[in-house]
């Protein structure tokens, strides 16, 4: 018979955790390893809230474990060190992002690629290498190894951190590997959420034209003299997308639910490249006619590796690229989830870990 999650571990943890598919999370019992001669132990003191945890809890992906601890932008302190450890300290400053570990073997384990390893180890609801399940940052503790764990620059917040450890990544890592990141490139950004307003702010760092897509209209202003976009088009209406059509070198398509990728082709330039970073259910159709006339390309990209995360949060902060977040208790996090699932958020809930997660709760 399995164990239970209070005594897998030696060390006591406190989360809050979904126990089935209503997604509901309550306080939560659990365990955490040892630390063990490559791991690095912390206390969790912020955990911004992804899109990926709403459809987790709720097991949307079809993949959940339960119970299950959510919460992949993880910050906090370091308080233990294995012997063995060289990168970091006792009170460093360290974050987790959405993985905890990876074959460290495979061709894109060698390239800096961990996220693209296919044992990659999930930071939360999946099966770790000892066989038991990894709990994410709705927690007051973690133990991770060593090569893992994202340093944050004094420059930096905790608390704004966090979010940069899975949406950050996300639109940085495309905007790097495509070459969407040279000064005065004309790009594109699909949905003003948690993904796309940090993909406008990445892209205006990089020197971009920053165009923000969008179904909403309401959400022009926001774009323009807040996030720093430089114009902004409704993509329903039809003349503003003519008027734009082959005129970007790139588009970054933050949106998760269903839409059209042809009027988007039709707004990239011949070679140019439309990259999806967010994650529809079902599949998205791209007609050949749409890519064939202009040798257009449809990419993906997935969070990135952590070499490539370490330099997006120092990129972050000494250019003060910051997510807009908005901190909340932990007790509010169902709440957090109905208002995220109606997309009410400016643009990233980040729980205070540190000052309201209590083992009484």
């Amino acid at each position: 018979m399995a164990s239970q999650p209070e005594e897998e571990h030696p060390k006591k943890a406190f989360g809050w955790a979904a126990r089935d598919t209503s997604g509901v999370l309550s306080p939560f019992k659990f365990s955490r390893r040892e630390t063990g001669e490559k791991d690095v132990a912390f206390k969790v003191l912020y955990c911004g809230i992804c899109h990926s945890d709403l459809h987790m809890v709720k097991n949307e992906w079809g993949n959940s474990i339960y119970p299950l601890v959510p919460g992949h932008e993880v910050a906090g302190e370091v308080t233990e060190v294995g012997s063995k450890v060289t990168k970091f300290k006792v009170g460093d400053r360290v974050g987790v992002g959405c993985m905890v570990n990876s074959c460290k073997s495979c061709q894109s384990c060698s390239d800096d690629l961990e996220n693209y390893c296919p044992k990659i180890i999930l930071t939360y609801s999946v099966k770790n290498v000892d066989g038991t399940i990894t709990y994410g940052g709705y927690s007051d503790s973690m133990v991770c190894d060593e090569n893992f764990v994202i340093r944050i620059p004094d420059a930096l917040s905790l608390e704004a951190a966090a979010p940069l450890l899975c949406a950050g990544i996300t639109v940085y890592s495309p905007l790097k590997y495509f070459g969407l990141d040279k000064p005065g490139l004309h790009l594109g950004v699909v949905g003003l959420g948690g993904l796309g307003h940090m993909a406008v702010k990445f892209a205006k760092a990089f020197g971009a034209n920053v165009t923000v897509i969008s179904t909403s209209p309401n959400k022009k202003k926001e774009a323009l003299e807040h996030l720093g976009a430089d114009s902004f088009v409704v993509s329903r209406e039809q003349d503003q997308m003519q008027a734009l059509m082959g005129t970007f070198d790139g588009i970054i398509d933050s949106v998760s639910a269903q839409h059209s990728l042809v009027p988007l082709l039709a707004l990239v330039k011949n070679h140019g490249k439309l990259v999806m970073v967010g994650a529809p259910e079902k599949p998205l159709e791209v007609p050949a006619f749409s890519i064939i006339g202009g040798r257009k390309t449809v990419s993906g990209s997935m969070i990135g590796g952590i070499k490539e995360t370490q330099e997006m949060i120092d990129f972050a902060a000494k250019h003060g690229v910051k997510p807009d977040i908005e901190i909340i208790a932990v007790d509010y996090v169902n709440t957090a989830m109905e208002r995220l699932l109606k997309a009410d958020v400016k643009y990233r809930f980040v729980i205070d870990i540190g000052n309201t997660l209590k083992a009484s709760s």
